[in-house]
C-alpha cells in the first residue's frame, strides 16, 4: 500500500512498515502546510491508500464517505510512547481500507 505519513507522525515508524509498504512522508512531497480536507484530497489524488496522522480530530472533522483513502490516528506523537504500541500501529495499517477510520491507543505511559 501507499502510505502517507502526516507532519506529526514520526518517521522512525517507517522502518517497520517499509517491508510491505512504500512510505512517503507529507513534507517530503511539500504538503506540510496543507488543510485536513485538501491533504486527504491531494492524497487520493496521488494515488495514497493510508494516511497515517497524530490528529485525533481529522476523522471527525473529515467525511469518509467515498473517500478512497483510510486513516491511521496515532494516540500520541512522541516515539518513545509508540514503540512499545508498533505491532498496533502496524496491524491497524495492515488492515486498513478505503473510507475508513482508526485510532491506536498511545497511553502515556
Amino acid at each position: 500500500m501507499l502510505v502517507l505519513f502526516d507532519n506529526g507522525t514520526p518517521r522512525t515508524l517507517a522502518r517497520f512498515l517499509i517491508d510491505h509498504h512504500m512510505i512517503t512522508e507529507a513534507r517530503a512531497r511539500g504538503r506540510e502546510k496543507l488543510e485536513n480536507g485538501d491533504l486527504l484530497r491531494e492524497a487520493e489524488a496521488a494515488g495514497f491508500e493510508v494516511l497515517v496522522t497524530t490528529d485525533k480530530n481529522l476523522g471527525y472533522q473529515q467525511n469518509l464517505k467515498g473517500r478512497k483513502i483510510a486513516i491511521v490516528v496515532l494516540g500520541q506523537g512522541r516515539w518513545s510512547l509508540i514503540r512499545p504500541h508498533v505491532p498496533r500501529v502496524v496491524a491497524a495499517v495492515n488492515a486498513a481500507t478505503p473510507a475508513t477510520f482508526v485510532e491506536v491507543e498511545i497511553p502515556l505511559r
